[in-house]
């Protein structure tokens, strides 16, 4: 067995140093860094996903965590100048504008997680496509994914003949309504389909401790056809992004999704999506 260490000794790893606190939160011993490892820094590292992010990483054999930035924009772990491939944006709409600059100083890629985003800051990740790979995923579910392209292929195939509503359900502490996740649904479904989805149809509900759930109905006379997806832990989203770092790395600049990360659509994709 070995000796448990003061609550506040500093352990350096990989230039870094990391508390004993910090530190007994991983599942496993710390991972000797690979050079061929991708550089990655969390933004919004203190909130609910950011830290948990933080957390997976450290025990992904394919990432070094080299810097984890906190609300006030400073590192609470590395620096900003430390070299990055990879940024990952669980923050807010001020905090995601910080990491397009971070990304694009870097040349890194950037996975941007965060909802909600201002038409400003939706511009600002369009233009820093142009120099670096991007990703807007305000779901980084695999599942999600899968059952966004489900949706739309049924739009396709229904038609019009039926009529669509999407229900989602979160906790009463998410802001905002409708969530991103079913805004890229009812995007999805009009791309294609060529089905505009009128706000009426799209119904959110916030309650309880609901981590997530998502349902798409397709009404018509003498029957009812329902996809649903249903979330129950926030690590999926924390491992999508990861997963989503890790295939983004490397992509020539543009706009990429979680569906082609996962080969359910090809080539970069006009515009960054609706992040909101």
């Amino acid at each position: 067995m070995w000796a448990e260490q003061p609550p506040l000794e500093f352990v350096p790893i990989s230039g870094l140093h990391r508390t004993y606190l910090d530190r007994k939160h991983s599942s496993r011993p710390a991972i000797a860094k690979d050079p061929a490892m991708i550089r990655l820094a969390i933004n919004g590292a203190t909130g609910r996903m950011g830290a948990l992010t933080c957390t997976l990483a450290r025990d992904d054999s394919r990432f070094e965590l080299v810097t984890r930035i906190g609300r006030e924009r400073n590192p609470i772990e590395g620096n900003r100048d430390a070299p990055i491939d990879v940024v990952i944006d669980f923050s807010n709409d001020q905090g995601t504008r910080d990491a397009v600059t971070l990304a694009v100083k870097h040349r890194a890629a950037l996975i941007v997680g965060t909802t909600g985003l201002s038409r400003q800051t939706l511009s600002d990740i369009e233009v820093a496509s142009h120099s670096i790979p991007v990703m807007v995923a305000p779901n980084t579910s695999a599942g999600i994914a899968v059952m966004i392209h489900l949706v739309s292929e049924a739009a396709r195939l229904l038609g019009s003949d039926h009529d669509v509503h999407i229900v989602e359900v979160h906790h009463s502490g998410k802001r905002d309504a409708p969530s991103g996740t079913a805004l890229r649904i009812a995007d999805s479904i009009r791309e294609r389909a060529g089905i505009a989805l009128s706000p009426d149809r799209i119904h959110a509900i916030r309650a309880g401790d609901v981590i997530g759930e998502h349902t798409v109905e397709f009404f018509s006379s003498g029957e009812r056809i329902r996809v649903a997806h249903v979330a129950t832990s926030r690590d999926l989203f924390a491992h999508g992004a990861l997963n989503a770092a890790a295939w983004l790395h490397g992509r020539s600049p543009g706009s990429w999704t979680i569906e082609q990360s996962l080969g359910l659509e090809t080539g970069p994709r006009e515009g960054v999506g609706t992040g909101q």
